[in-house]
């Protein structure tokens, strides 16, 4: 059975809870602990999802915001029922395809 993986990513959240609102207040974080990232991939970072992150760049932002990566990406996953192959015959129904009894009325 398939399984769609997803997750969220939580950097916005967790700089609001510890009082940083703007890309401004991290940068000098990341400075400080040798991250050189222009203002416009910060704004990214922050603002958006991302696919690709180096590992240095997460352990520096859980050292800056005291979190572990599990705070950072919620995870989550869900089970998808398998999708038949093309011409692959469905399971049939017997109950679906017996007609119902008609029931005879006298005409009065």
């Amino acid at each position: 059975m398939p399984r769609q993986i997803s997750y969220r990513w939580r950097l916005r959240e967790l700089m609001a809870a510890r009082g940083m609102f703007t890309v401004a207040e991290l940068m000098p974080h990341l400075t400080e602990r040798g991250i050189t990232l222009s203002s416009s991939q910060v704004h990214r970072l922050v603002s958006g999802t991302p696919e690709r992150l180096s590992l240095p760049v997460l352990a520096t932002l859980c050292d800056i915001l005291d979190c572990t990566p599990t705070d950072l990406i919620a995870t989550s996953a869900q089970n998808f029922p398998a999708r038949r192959a093309a011409g692959e015959e469905a399971p049939i129904n017997l109950a679906a395809r017996r007609p119902a009894r008609v029931r005879l009325t006298p005409e009065g």
